[in-house]
């Protein structure tokens, strides 16, 4: 029965958010039902674009990159696939209209990280736009349930929202990225003479995108708000502690919510959202 393979393919998706993100997994589950599945599909696709170009150091990850963009393409075409992750991203392509022109963007700048070890001020732009802007607005386009009007309104706000999720990410990793994989996202930072003054600069940067973030985030439908807000608040927190360290202890170690945290701020969102506070 092909309904069996396709539960089977969005269950492979849903594995694949809870193995890697706590935050977007309990961001999901505070979301209406009826999105779930998509949501895991979309996060599932992204997971394992991203983990070519990070992790699979002993292969050819351009080929491999280069045939997973084929498989995807493929896969939204022909409505299956007989990798479980595509063939559950395909169906939420295709039941929402997502834009082939957001997917080739997230490959793009997948196909960056093959190349591109420093990033000028129009690459880091480029970048942030494929990888994490374009992802909101996949998001966006189940949230608004092909709303176009609700979409067109609220996508500055979800991507500033992508965009402020991938710096902090690039803030919390900067060691790593650095030492692991020889990049520096950040355009015109010498890591090997970071400063609190660049570090704060940065953050000032962080800060605008969440401040413009959240106006949409408020204007979302109630179906999805919770779960947004909860994703906000786990990554605003994240940000806030990363604020309160030296740019010394950012290149010594992995700043971290503990998990514990994330559900006493689960629960304090959950008091603002029943209180109409969001």
């Amino acid at each position: 029965m092909k309904q069996l393979f396709d539960d089977i393919s969005i269950a492979s998706s849903k594995i694949v958010t809870k193995t890697y993100s706590t935050s977007f997994s309990l961001g999901i589950s505070c979301l209406h039902r009826k999105f779930h599945e998509a949501i895991y599909s979309i996060y599932g696709f992204v997971r394992l674009g991203d983990e070519v170009v990070d992790s699979f150091h002993d292969y050819d990850k351009r080929t491999l990159l280069a045939e997973f963009q084929e498989s995807t393409y493929r896969a939204i075409d022909q409505k299956i696939s007989l990798n479980p992750i595509l063939n559950s991203f395909q169906h939420v392509v295709n039941n929402y209209g997502i834009e082939r022109e957001l997917i080739e963007q997230f490959l793009a700048s997948m196909e960056m990280d093959l190349q591109d070890k420093n990033h000028s001020l129009f690459s880091y732009e480029t970048y942030i736009l494929g990888s994490a802007e374009v992802v909101g607005l996949m998001c966006l386009r189940v949230f608004t349930e092909n709303n176009r009007e609700m979409y067109d309104h609220l996508k500055p706000s979800a991507m500033k929202l992508g965009a402020a999720f991938q710096k902090v990410n690039f803030l919390r990793d900067l060691k790593n990225d650095y030492e692991g994989l020889g990049r520096v996202y950040f355009p015109g930072i010498d890591l090997t003479v970071f400063t609190q003054k660049e570090k704060e600069q940065i953050e000032c940067e962080i800060q605008k995108d969440f401040d413009d973030a959240l106006v949409g985030i408020k204007q979302l439908p109630r179906s999805s708000r919770f779960g947004v807000y909860v994703a906000y608040i786990y990554y605003k927190t994240l940000f806030n502690k990363i604020k309160s360290v030296s740019c010394d202890r950012i290149m010594e170690s992995r700043i971290r919510v503990p998990n514990a945290q994330k559900i006493s701020l689960l629960a304090g969102s959950y008091v603002k959202h029943s209180l109409r506070l969001i």
